[in-house]
């Protein structure tokens, strides 16, 4: 697959940052209109604050993605909290419960600035991947920080952060706090954090207008949200490629799944249609499949046992929530409602609709296949990773019950079984990275700790620790997950 800026099959950059805005809603159990409605709400109030129209579409920008590093730090949660999603809940609600565990590890500071390191680092180079004005990306890369400087990565306080932070941070928590507990009451809360959280003249101008700010809201339409938040720099070209690696980054075991499913579909695709508009849409769906992962704690994906049947109905809902971002996704509607056909099988037994024989296309049955056979070939919590004479035996006994199609399976075989790998890129062969870097990269990527990529390779942890913070150094990031994302991008991973 090509490398180049808009991708393979580009698309609009705003129909990208509404899918990862999505993705991002879910991983704070939100509902998954929060970013967009947030950013309606920081565009009126950066407006009533009279602030220039070039500092209003960064608020804009940075409204929707917001949210977009919440799947870089997700295993941090899970291992801090147990359930990455429930305890960013609590966190926006305003409640107080998430603080007991930080306790026993150092206090809120020790914990929460890494944390929050990831997330603004990767959602930083998710600005400058799609082309957004730095501006846009600088206010990512601060958008915890505080008005009394007891934010965080950096602890900045007052104008040493981006005005956006503040009006970002206070229209999400009207957001919030006026759909939960009413507009009154969310008012106070606001006025609580004036002077701490956000600037107090910020604060009075959202009491002014906010009552009548929500009502417009709630009359408003989806169509007439897209138009209201729609900058200039959103309408240029960008890759679909980069919402598979943020959705990739949420389970580093995980890594590169997206992508291999995407391009193993569109060959398979190949094989059987001429058409290539079917390329195109089983190419995206492959590569946005996993969106609804994101709504599923990470310590349920994470379980080496069997699931319980509590576990099972949120895994099951994962299509279901693929097929609802594309009635908000624009040009990736399509491949979106392909792939909540992912896990569908022909038999009726897969999930969510139970969808059996003729209800399912061509195109859904290749992707169906290409799932399971990427899936069977790579390392998974429960298991180890089938050989590949191992995983077609399976995809072939899948096809004797009835549960894939033959004529899809054979099309993913008829090249003897061989993995579909990515040649190597034209900017994967200018990275800055040595072999040996790249190979540190790959074990850290999935998930390895410095010892088990010593282990994994043969070196001393010194070595690992070195080669690691050389990959940071070139690549001008402080953590794995940023790292990640931009070997990705370079077609290294």
């Amino acid at each position: 697959m090509t490398d180049d800026k808009a991708g393979l099959f580009p698309l609009r950059v705003f129909d990208a940052v509404k899918a990862l805005a999505f993705i991002g809603d879910l991983s704070i159990g939100q509902p998954t209109d929060h970013s967009p409605r947030t950013a309606w709400l920081a565009a009126r109030l950066a407006q009533a604050a009279r602030l220039d129209a070039s500092t209003i579409d960064t608020v804009r920008e940075t409204s929707l993605l917001r949210w977009s590093g919440c799947t870089a730090n997700a295993a941090g949660f899970a291992d801090v909290f147990g359930d990455d999603i429930q305890s960013r809940v609590s966190m926006l609600d305003g409640r107080t419960d998430w603080i007991a565990p930080l306790e026993s590890r150092g206090g809120a500071a020790a914990v929460l600035t890494p944390l929050a390191q990831t997330h603004c680092e990767v959602a930083g180079e998710v600005a400058r991947m799609l082309g957004l004005p730095l501006a846009t990306e600088t206010a990512l890369r601060h958008i915890f920080e505080m008005w009394d400087g007891s934010g965080v990565p950096a602890h900045l306080a007052r104008d040493a952060v981006p005005v956006p932070v503040f009006v970002v941070a206070l229209a999400g928590d009207l957001e919030i706090f006026s759909r939960t507990y009413g507009v009154e009451q969310a008012l106070g809360l606001i006025a609580q954090r004036a002077d701490t959280r956000y600037p107090l003249r910020l604060v009075e101008t959202a009491q002014r207008g906010a009552p009548v700010w929500l009502a417009e809201l709630e009359r408003a339409s989806a169509a007439d949200l897209d138009a209201a938040l729609t900058t200039s720099r959103m309408q240029q070209a960008t890759s679909a490629e980069l919402i598979a690696d943020v959705i990739d980054l949420k389970l580093p075991w995980m890594t590169g799944f997206s992508r291999a499913v995407a391009a193993t579909a569109a060959r398979c695709c190949e094989r059987l249609t001429t058409d290539k508009a079917a390329h195109e849409r089983v190419y995206r769906a492959g590569l946005i499949h996993g969106i609804g992962r994101a709504a599923v704690p990470n310590g349920i994906w994470n379980l080496s046992a069997r699931l319980p049947e509590s576990a099972w109905e949120k895994v099951r809902l994962v299509p279901y929530w693929t097929s609802r971002a594309g009635r908000q996704a624009g040009a990736l509607g399509d491949a979106a409602e392909l792939a909540s056909y992912a896990y569908e099988r022909l038999d009726g037994s897969g999930y969510f609709r139970g969808a059996r024989g003729e209800a399912m296309t061509l195109e859904a049955r290749v992707l169906a296949a290409s799932v399971a056979w990427v899936a069977l070939r790579s390392v998974r919590p429960w298991r180890a990773a089938l050989s590949d004479a191992a995983a077609a035996q399976q995809l072939r006994d899948e096809v004797m019950s009835g549960r894939l199609s033959g004529e899809a399976v054979d099309a993913l075989l008829a090249e003897g079984a061989v993995a579909v790998r990515r040649p190597a890129s034209p900017t994967a062969q200018r990275a800055p990275l040595t072999p040996r870097e790249i190979d540190v990269l790959r074990a850290i990527s999935r998930g390895a700790s410095n010892k088990e990529a010593a282990r994994e390779l043969a070196l001393s942890p010194s070595t690992v620790r070195t080669h690691v913070e050389s990959v940071f150094r070139k690549f001008e990031c402080s953590t794995r997950a940023a790292a990640t994302l931009k070997a990705s991008a370079m077609g290294l991973l």
